[in-house]
């Protein structure tokens, strides 16, 4: 379920810059909750083909990730909410900018 819910935040964040192909399957399987099978049903290609461009996705939403930081920043942010200290909350923010 964790991994569901990785991939559907990534998704959010960069599918602008996935292709359309891949995009439209990544989202009837992240986002509808089709299974591949499904998919590959609607789509008239193969269970495996489905699965292939899914992982590749991933793997590409996990580079983009791994290069931009925009999910893991945008946590940080997030949790800083629940900080009442104001330095404490300029000091995390700072920490982010500078990327630590």
């Amino acid at each position: 379920m964790e991994k569901f819910l990785y991939y559907n935040e990534l998704y959010l964040i960069y599918k602008d810059l996935i292709n359309d192909k891949t995009s439209e399957i990544f989202d009837l399987y992240y986002g509808e909750n089709l299974s591949m099978q499904e998919i590959a049903d609607i789509k008239e290609i193969s269970k495996s083909r489905v699965g292939i461009i899914i992982k590749n996705a991933e793997k590409k939403l996990d580079t983009l990730e791994n290069a931009l930081r925009i999910y893991e920043k945008n946590n940080k942010l997030n949790n800083l909410l629940e900080i009442n200290d104001i330095n404490k909350i300029k000091e995390e923010i700072e920490k982010i900018i500078k990327g630590e």
